[in-house]
C-alpha cells in the first residue's frame, strides 16, 4: 500500500477545510452527528480532510474510507467526469470512495449508517498490487459557473 501521509491535510488548504466545515450541508450535518465521537463500531472520522488536490467529506484513517455525500451537481456532465477522476485518484492511494445521495441521507439516516457500518468492515480486494505507485495528482481546473 503506498504511503500517503505526505497528501492529507496540506497547509494551503487549511482555510477551504474551515469553510467547508463551517457550512455543512443539512445531509453532511445529519450524517456527521451519527459518524462523530467514533460512534460507528469505534471508528474515528473525520469531516473535510484534504488528500492531495481535494477535499472529501468524511475520511477514516484506520479503514483508509472517503465518504462522499452527492448534491445535484454532481449529477452534471462535468461533475459526473470530476468525480470520477476524483475516485481515480483517490483509489490510486488505496482508499475505498463510498458515495450517497443528500436525499437518501436526509431521508434514511439509520440506514445510511448501518450500510456504511457494513461496508465500512468490508475491505474488497480491487486487483490493485500494493507496489504500485499511486496516480499523480490530477491539474485541477477552476469550475466556473455558466
Amino acid at each position: 500500500m503506498p504511503d500517503t501521509k505526505h497528501v492529507h491535510n496540506l497547509g494551503h488548504k487549511k482555510e477551504a477545510r474551515q469553510q467547508l466545515r463551517n457550512s455543512a450541508t443539512p445531509a453532511e450535518a445529519l450524517l456527521w452527528r451519527g459518524l462523530q465521537r467514533s460512534q460507528l463500531a469505534g471508528r474515528k472520522f473525520r469531516r473535510q480532510q484534504s488528500i492531495g488536490p481535494y477535499i472529501v467529506d468524511f475520511y477514516c484513517p484506520s479503514e483508509k474510507l472517503v465518504v462522499e455525500l452527492d448534491g445535484a451537481a454532481h449529477y452534471t456532465a462535468s461533475g459526473g467526469a470530476y468525480d470520477t477522476d476524483r475516485t481515480a485518484y483517490l483509489n490510486s492511494l488505496g482508499l475505498r470512495v463510498l458515495r450517497f445521495e443528500n436525499w437518501l441521507v436526509l431521508q434514511q439516516p439509520d440506514n445510511v449508517l448501518l450500510l456504511f457500518g457494513r461496508r465500512s468492515c468490508q475491505r474488497p480486494m480491487t486487483g490493485k498490487r500494493p507496489d504500485q505507485p499511486p496516480l499523480a495528482p490530477p491539474q485541477l481546473r477552476r469550475r466556473t459557473n455558466p
